[in-house]
């Protein structure tokens, strides 16, 4: 008998896309492209010197406990592990990983999905994967909840004046500026992505230009004033 015919697939087992990255569904606008683009930039740059730490987002995260891809996995808006390799990874499959999960997640809330993700998707981070920290920020309405695993149960977190979470996984603050979820260092500065560090940079320098501008012009006034007080037979050095 081949084995072909003593293989049998069953019409409950729904396997993955193949060819897909994640299995959740695409991102429903620009505005949770963009943040989930803006918190793995940030991070990263951040971090840029550091290769203990793997961070991504829509990617699948596969955790059946039989070692299989075609049940039990899910696929964050955002999440980091801390204490592993940094390199690219079409998918994270815990059982390749040494067993490890997310130590911070973080969800971007949409219609479709809000309800998962306070619900479903929370009892799955806090129960199975042990996650630490789990945040979840809606683009539209600004809405950010943030909590912090106690004891085996998720327990909402404080925000301090500004508003912001602490993350005690990251070491780093989370809050809403212009209307983006941003990272923060515990000294309350903005994690900046590299566009904006660029951008602070060509600004520094147009200053520092404009700084010499003016004291080459002060300069300029200066050595006329003292030629002009020469021509006076006035000694510019005894005024």
């Amino acid at each position: 008998m081949s084995v072909a015919k003593d293989f049998q697939v069953s019409k409950d087992v729904i396997f993955p896309p193949g060819d897909l990255y994640s299995d959740e569904p695409p991102l429903e606008t620009d505005l949770h492209r963009l943040q989930m683009t803006l918190l793995i930039q940030c991070l990263e740059w951040l971090w840029q010197n550091r290769n203990d730490f793997y961070a991504s987002g829509n990617l699948t995260i596969y955790y059946s406990p039989r070692q299989r891809k075609s049940e039990n996995f899910r696929g964050p808006d955002f999440f980091v592990v801390l204490g592993t390799e940094r390199k690219p990874r079409k998918s994270w499959v815990v059982w390749e990983e040494d067993g490890k999960y997310p130590n911070l997640i973080i969800e971007i809330l949409s219609n479709s999905t809000g309800d998962t993700d306070k619900g479903l998707k929370k009892q799955i981070y806090q129960d199975i994967f042990r996650t630490p920290d789990y945040f979840w920020f809606d683009p539209e309405t600004l809405e950010f909840t943030g909590f912090h695993l106690l004891d085996g149960e998720y327990q909402p977190l404080e925000p301090n004046p500004q508003g912001w979470l602490w993350s005690q996984q990251l070491g780093l603050y989370l809050g809403v500026y212009q209307e983006k979820l941003r990272f923060f260092t515990p000294e309350g500065e903005l994690v900046p992505t590299p566009e904006e560090v660029a951008q602070q940079a060509e600004q520094e320098k147009q200053r520092a230009e404009q700084e010499k501008q003016r004291a080459e012009q002060e300069k300029q006034r200066s050595d006329r004033l003292a030629a002009k007080l020469r021509e006076l037979n006035i000694d510019p050095d005894t005024i």
